[in-house]
């Protein structure tokens, strides 16, 4: 539970289709859904993101430049 962002996010960068059906059917399609929405941009490989979008039905997608995302990521560990 607590690596699930990570989890989903490289199956959906490098994972087979099986795995894609695995965090589906272990996440639920809204839990996946919510995760890649809350996700930015920048985590995701172009052509996965296009199939996820496809997949999930995500119409928007969070953007935050990579170095940002990173610098809150540290903000919040240290809070």
């Amino acid at each position: 539970e607590r690596d699930k962002r990570t989890i989903m996010v490289q199956t959906i960068n490098y994972g087979h289709w099986r795995h894609w059906q695995w965090i589906s059917r272990t996440y639920g399609r809204a839990g996946v859904r919510r995760v890649i929405e809350e996700t930015p941009e920048s985590e995701f490989r172009p052509a996965a993101l296009k199939l996820a979008s496809l997949l999930f039905g995500i119409q928007r997608m969070k953007y935050a430049s990579r170095s940002a995302y990173i610098r809150n990521q540290k903000a919040l560990a240290r809070a």
